[in-house]
C-alpha cells in the first residue's frame, strides 16, 4: 500500500492499514510548512466561526491563536476530530467536500452575525470563499502555512514501483495526485503502475491520475478516510 499524504495527516491511515495487515510505504508528496510571520486579515478578531478545510489549517490556527470558543465548521470528520483534539468543543463536520461545507454553513449561520475565518494554505483547493460570498457572507482567508510539493520520488519508492511491489496507491487530494502523476512520468515509471490500483478520495482526485496505466481506478463513495477504507476492503474481498 502506498500512502502519499503529508506526514502530519498520514498517521491514522497508516494505523488503519497496518491493522488490516497491509504493508505500507509512506511517501509524502507534500510537506507542510507553517508560516513564522502571519498577516492576519482585517476583522479576523470579530469572526463568528472558523471554516476548516484541512486538519493542517486547524493545527496552524491552534498554534497561533488561543480562541477555543469559536464554533468550527469542518469539511470532514478528520478535520473535525483535529479541532476537538485541539480543544474546540463546538465542532460541526460537513462530512463531505467544500460544497457540502458551504451548504452546512449557509444552513447554520447568518451573514449579519460576523465574518467567517478560514485558516488555509497559500494554494487554494476549491472555492469556499466564492460559494459563501455568493450567499452574502464575508470570508476572511488567513494564510497560515504552505504546502510544498516534493521535487522527485524517493529512491525507496522508485525501487518499489520498479519491482512492482505496490498493489494499491492511495490519493487524498487533486494536488497530491497530480504531483504523483508528474513525478512518475518524469522518472519514466509510468508502466510500473500497470499492476496497481489507484484508490482515490473523489472523482476530482481520480481525474489527476487517470492518464497513468493503472490496473484500475477506484473511488471512495464519500470523500473521507472511512469511506476510502471501506472501498479498500471491498477491493481486497473481490480480489480486484
Amino acid at each position: 500500500m502506498l500512502v502519499t499524504r503529508p506526514r502530519e495527516d498520514a498517521e491514522s491511515l497508516v494505523a488503519a492499514l497496518n491493522e488490516r495487515g497491509h504493508r505500507v510505504v509512506v511517501e509524502p508528496l507534500l510537506t507542510i510548512v507553517p508560516r513564522s510571520a502571519v498577516d492576519w486579515p482585517q476583522g479576523h478578531a470579530a469572526a463568528q466561526a472558523l471554516l476548516i478545510t484541512s486538519a493542517n489549517g486547524l493545527r496552524a490556527f491552534a498554534g497561533l491563536d488561543t480562541r477555543r470558543k469559536l464554533p468550527v465548521y469542518a469539511v470532514g470528520d478528520a478535520s473535525a476530530a483535529a479541532a476537538r483534539a485541539a480543544g474546540f468543543d463546538k465542532v460541526t463536520s460537513a462530512a463531505g467536500d467544500v460544497e457540502d461545507l458551504a451548504r452546512c454553513v449557509r444552513d447554520a449561520l447568518r451573514p449579519q452575525d460576523g465574518p467567517l475565518l478560514h485558516p488555509a494554505a497559500s494554494k487554494r483547493a476549491g472555492d469556499l470563499k466564492g460559494l459563501l460570498e455568493a450567499a452574502g457572507f464575508r470570508v476572511l482567508r488567513a494564510i497560515l502555512y504552505d504546502s510544498q510539493a516534493v521535487s522527485r520520488l524517493s529512491p525507496e519508492l522508485r525501487q518499489a514501483l520498479t519491482s512492482e511491489l505496490i498493489d494499491v496507491a492511495t490519493f487524498f487530494s487533486p494536488r497530491t495526485a497530480a504531483s504523483f502523476a508528474s513525478l512518475v512520468a518524469e522518472a519514466g515509471l509510468d508502466g510500473a503502475c500497470r499492476r496497481a490500483v489507484a484508490l482515490c478520495l473523489s472523482d476530482a482526485v481520480a481525474q489527476q491520475v487517470s492518464g497513468l496505466p493503472w490496473r484500475s481506478i477506484a473511488v471512495a463513495a464519500r470523500p473521507d478516510q472511512d469511506a476510502l477504507l471501506v472501498r479498500l476492503d471491498a477491493l481486497a474481498q473481490s480480489g480486484e
